[in-house]
């Protein structure tokens, strides 16, 4: 158990104030009891069963008070707590022939938008991971519902070099282990080991609880074969929707004084979606990746979470608060 506020505990050694100076006035009670009791006025029993009596509601008010000052200090839990969550991934091409503007404003600023759509209709039981990749992949930010933080991550993506989109889905790829496993979330990078090709195939997009999201323009210059990474995909049933971003007619590049005529190769893209039993989508209808979602089946997963429990502490003390009051107006016709 954690504490928001762990200064507040110290309030705790007022406790023992507390009891000395009920025992003060408790003697002072005691000595005017036995000075009636010299008289005849107080029978010796009913003094012993009141003397027994007073300790009981003086054990409920110290305990009440312990555990408000506890209450006090915002204690925190880690709490088992079920939850219906599906992973989407999204894989940003982040090549250079993502600043051609065949696409206004370019290519990069499309699939941003389009992406950061998509983010802010999902619900907070899907976690999204951003991967990045040019001619390497790399995690960008872990899997969260933290849609404000994957917004943020989407706008600080910019342009690298050459294209890998198998090192785009390799990356891809294990984001989607990380957030299903039981182990503590971590950075990616292109070091992270490729999934293995051991693992029994299972029928392409039976995996229903997690998706990778590619947008790219599809143009591929480095190793490994997309194609083959995508059958890999497709062996762990992990479903890869497509987002084709550029024009047909492409455009021309002016990189670092070199001239590049780039375009988008859709074929590649279809490919990458046929495989992997996912969906193709045009620039011209990326707005409908709201569809992903109506896909993607959550699976219910139990994590711990760390919970305030400050309203549990405090019930509890109201109800030692009561049942001391109510013992010692009862049985002593008085509060303590």
């Amino acid at each position: 158990m954690s504490f928001i506020w762990p200064p507040v505990l110290s309030a705790v050694l007022l406790v023992p104030l507390g009891v000395l100076l009920y025992r003060a006035i408790e003697g002072r009670r005691r000595r005017r009891a036995a000075a009636l009791g010299g008289l005849g006025l107080a029978p010796a029993g009913r003094r012993r069963a009141q003397g027994i009596r007073t300790r009981i509601p003086l054990l409920l008010f110290l305990a009440a008070f312990t555990i408000l000052t506890v209450a006090l200090a915002r204690p925190q839990a880690a709490v088992p707590l079920p939850r219906a969550e599906g992973t989407v991934i999204l894989a940003f091409d982040v090549s250079a022939s993502m600043t051609a503007d065949d696409l206004k404003p370019s290519r990069m600023d499309a699939a941003k938008a389009a992406a950061k759509a998509f983010v802010g209709r999902q619900p907070a039981g899907v976690v999204i991971g951003i991967v990045a990749f040019s001619d390497a992949g790399i995690s960008v930010l872990v899997p969260s519902n933290d849609q404000a933080a994957v917004s943020a991550a989407i706008d600080r993506l910019t342009p690298g070099h050459g294209t890998s989109l198998g090192q785009g889905i390799l990356a891809a790829l294990n984001a989607v282990a990380q957030a299903e496993s039981d182990t503590p979330a971590d950075y990616y990078s292109n070091r992270s080991p490729a999934p293995s090709p051991s693992a029994t195939p299972v029928p392409p997009g039976s995996h229903g609880s997690a998706v990778i999201v590619l947008l790219s323009d599809g143009e591929n210059n480095e190793q490994p074969d997309p194609l083959a990474i995508a059958q890999t995909a497709a062996d762990r049933g992990i479903r890869i929707d497509t987002v084709a971003v550029g024009s047909a007619a492409g455009t021309t590049l002016d990189l670092n004084g070199f001239k590049v005529h780039t375009q988008l190769d859709a074929a590649t893209l279809q490919a990458v979606a046929r495989i992997t039993d996912g969906t193709y989508y045009a620039a011209a209808d990326a707005t409908q990746l709201h569809a992903i979602y109506e896909h993607l089946d959550t699976r219910l997963v139990v994590k711990s979470e760390q919970i305030e429990v400050t309203a549990l502490f405090a019930g509890a003390s109201i109800l030692l608060l009561v049942a001391g009051g109510a013992t010692s107006l009862a049985w002593l016709g008085r509060l303590p």
